[in-house]
């Protein structure tokens, strides 16, 4: 069976409905729509000749909506605002100089791995209001799923998210660290550990590694910090793992063998409507 076919309906006979309905009388909303009282009048018939219902009804000298026109009018109202979400949208697009990204990161994300990334699009792009919240994986992807964040570099978590798309960014490998003149033999030996809070995806991978080896995870300390970590190793307090990068050169500790990889993740909200900024953001994020 064929559908039928729809009414050739225009935007801007929805927006004269919409301006009646918020105008007090039908010449203000003429200027509202910067259009003759007439034009207005004929755009409205129009509109009723086409949807094939009445939508007013005389009240005195004037003619006001009628109570069985409500579905009408609100399928203008959301039209209307659609189209003028859509033209906004178009118009930063376009140009992705306006607007504002708020980018969640761990620490080593936006420290290490990406700092030029948001440097650059910071100097490119000076109208656009760039937040940065850096903060542990989990407490990321909480605020991303809430709508207080656009966009996340995390750990990739130990679970699937409902509502969040993650594309793959680097791979990461994370090193025991032992404090200084400790010779790194069997697992069975080494600790105490100094390791991420529990809870956090890094802390889940190490702690699962290290049990597979049959290395005892007594903890003596915790920070989501990994200068804080890397600091108490060099005080004696115990052992941690954490990214093999160059601030290990700066500090006297002992570099032991190679733990566990960790993926960073882009992450997103599924199905959203983002910023052209945001999006452009995301992309040289993905392409660092």
């Amino acid at each position: 069976m064929q559908a039928p076919m729809l009414p050739d309906i225009s935007i801007r006979q929805l927006e004269y409905l919409v301006a009646v309905a918020e105008s007090s009388t039908w010449a203000r909303a003429a200027d509202r729509m910067g259009v003759s009282a007439s034009a207005l009048s004929q755009g409205l018939a129009e509109l009723e000749r086409r949807v094939g219902v009445s939508l007013f009804e005389p009240a005195g000298r004037r003619r006001v909506l009628r109570p069985a026109a409500t579905p009408v009018l609100d399928h203008a109202r959301r039209v209307v605002g659609l189209t003028r979400d859509l033209l906004e949208w178009s118009d930063r697009m376009q140009t992705a100089r306006a607007g504002r990204v708020r980018v969640g990161m761990i620490d080593v994300a936006a420290v290490v791995h990406f700092p030029n990334v948001l440097r650059t699009f910071r100097a490119e792009r000076p109208a656009v209001e760039l937040l940065l919240s850096v903060s542990p994986s989990a407490r990321l992807l909480d605020a991303l799923r809430d709508g207080d964040l656009d966009l996340v570099v995390c750990v990739e978590p130990p679970e699937p998210r409902p509502g969040v798309e993650l594309a793959e960014l680097r791979s990461e490998p994370l090193a025991v660290v032992a404090p200084a003149g400790t010779t790194i033999g069997a697992p069975s030996s080494w600790g105490p550990w100094l390791l991420f809070p529990s809870g956090s995806h890094t802390r889940h991978r190490i702690t699962e590694r290290l049990g597979e080896l049959g290395a005892p995870v007594r903890i003596a300390a915790e920070s989501h910090q990994p200068d804080v970590l890397l600091q108490m190793v060099v005080l004696g307090l115990g052992w941690t793992v954490l990214p093999v990068d160059a601030s290990f050169e700066r500090v006297d500790v002992v570099i032991g063998p190679e733990l566990v990889r960790r993926q960073l993740v882009l992450a997103t909200r599924a199905g959203s409507v983002h910023d052209p900024a945001v999006d452009e953001l995301a992309e040289r994020l993905r392409v660092a």
